[in-house]
């Protein structure tokens, strides 16, 4: 491969770019204050409740870390309250009443850009959609880490 053409990494940072910025652009359009990776905290909180940053990383599938950095950032925004837990270290996470105003409305952007993804789709040789699920289960199976070790060691014994 040339020096040139672009890395896995560098193509998957700008197909997110692509989908995100038009997707907080629609929020925008839409006059709600709203970020992309809000969402998938917002469906948990949406499906079970006030819970914690670990179970809403768990049911998303996203490092605590940046549940946790989503969530400061949604505490500044507003749209979340922070409240003590079983222990000192436990922090619930709560929707404000700012937000629940605003789900009929993410809602219906959700079915635009649903409804989006899969035009989008239907232009592809494959669904990205799919494509994406089937790297995910892929690297669960064998990480990417893994994977590089494995490269490494085949380079080094050619």
């Amino acid at each position: 491969m040339s020096s040139s053409s672009p890395t896995l990494g560098t193509l998957l940072r700008h197909l997110i770019e692509l989908l995100d910025g038009e997707v907080e652009a629609a929020y925008e359009a839409a006059d709600l204050s709203w970020r992309p990776r809000y969402t998938p905290v917002l469906r948990a909180l949406m499906s079970q409740g006030p819970q914690t940053i670990k179970a809403i990383a768990l049911k998303i599938g996203i490092s605590h870390s940046a549940v946790s950095q989503t969530v400061t950032q949604m505490v500044k925004d507003e749209l979340v309250e922070l409240h003590p837990g079983k222990d000192a270290r436990e922090r619930i996470v709560t929707l404000t009443p700012k937000t629940e105003q605003m789900v009929p409305r993410l809602q219906r952007q959700w079915a635009a850009v649903n409804l989006a993804a899969d035009t989008l789709d239907q232009e592809l040789s494959a669904p990205l959609s799919g494509v994406v699920k089937e790297a995910i289960a892929a690297l669960s199976e064998q990480s990417f880490g893994q994977r590089i070790q494995a490269a490494a060691k085949t380079q080094t014994a050619s």
